[in-house]
């Protein structure tokens, strides 16, 4: 067993009201993943352990305690770089479907924590495993009463330095197996953050824009592949329709794609 910490980056923030037909699905499956990997390149030493759907679960070996804060505090770097790409991406916008206009109201949500986890090897890939794994996936179900936050655990709020300390609230409620777990959440939008610089619009950049996400999309667009497969939180809009997936009269898995 290893000393690790944990940290989930969740985007969401699309609508109910977003109409589900396959262009908006291979839109959304395109700018989630654009999102995802800028959110990879500015993790920094944290690795990534497996993307879900929506969500990049990473994590980082720890050796001291400067180490974990050092990790807590990447989440604001990795916020600042998601919000860049997100305003460069509204402004090479072309297309007009729900999912491009929604760009600017996706939002980014952290759980992070500190424990315990067993690597295990299956084939090329290392999988964590663990009650400490289990714990950070089923804190993602919680009642913080705000839309982007970094949600706590005890071991991680008890590391934090300045500015999320500053900001950090307790927040007691009940996980599935773990019964009533204190936690501290800590609201993004109030933590102090230089302003990220707005892109210039232009022309070519529109046009890339527009040619790379028709490119990436035309496996989703003739039903090779399935868009959103795995995505939790496109579902508050409610279960996708027989039509949009007529091969599978039940919509597209609930597991990690």
């Amino acid at each position: 067993m290893a000393h690790v910490f944990l940290l989930i980056a969740d985007i969401g923030g699309y609508t109910r009201f977003m109409k589900v037909h396959r262009v908006n699905l291979a839109h959304a499956q395109y700018i989630v993943a654009q999102l995802l990997e800028t959110v990879i390149d500015a993790a920094g030493s944290l690795e990534l352990a497996k993307l879900e759907g929506d969500a990049a679960f990473f994590y980082a070996k720890l050796g001291k305690a400067a180490d974990l804060r050092g990790h807590v505090d990447r989440v604001l770097e990795i916020r600042r770089a998601f919000r860049a790409k997100q305003q460069q991406m509204e402004i090479d916008r072309v297309c007009n479907c729900d999912s491009c206009t929604q760009v600017g109201k996706l939002q980014l949500k952290f759980i992070a924590h500190h424990g315990e986890v067993a690597f295990q090897k299956v084939k090329k890939h290392v999988e964590l495993a663990g009650v400490d794994v289990i714990l950070v996936h089923r804190l993602l179900k919680n009642p913080v009463p705000v839309p982007e936050y970094v949600l706590m655990s005890e071991p991680i709020h008890a590391a934090l330095a300045t500015p999320l300390l500053d900001h950090a609230r307790s927040i007691d409620h009940e996980v599935e197996s773990f019964g009533l777990t204190r936690a501290f959440y800590v609201d993004l939008n109030e933590v102090p953050a230089p302003p990220v610089p707005t892109p210039a619009p232009s022309v070519w950049g529109k046009i890339r824009g527009w040619f790379l996400m028709t490119l990436r999309s035309i496996p989703y667009f003739l039903g090779i592949k399935k868009s959103c497969v795995g995505f939790r939180n496109l579902d508050p809009i409610g279960q996708l329709p027989a039509h949009v997936y007529p091969e599978d009269e039940h919509g597209p898995s609930a597991s990690a794609g």
